[in-house]
């Protein structure tokens, strides 16, 4: 029998029933956490190739507009 269906029996809800239930509950918690967590390893490590790519772009850019050009000619 479930919680609830001792409560509208009427009977009460023994300590080994919500240890139980608290267990279950924690449990799917950390299965989620854990999946999560993973996620966010891979977001962090797309986000930081991102933001390194972005660096080495603007960086190149800046390079192209700075670049002397000078000519020599012989007399």
């Amino acid at each position: 029998m479930t919680a609830t269906q001792r409560l509208s029996e009427g009977q009460r809800v023994s300590r080994a029933d919500i240890e139980a239930k608290l267990r279950s509950i924690q449990g799917d918690v950390q299965d989620a956490g854990k999946a999560g967590a993973q996620m966010a390893i891979i977001a962090g490590a797309a986000v930081a190739v991102g933001v390194v790519a972005l660096a080495f772009w603007m960086g190149k850019r800046k390079g192209k507009k700075r670049t002397t050009v000078v000519e020599v000619r012989r007399v």
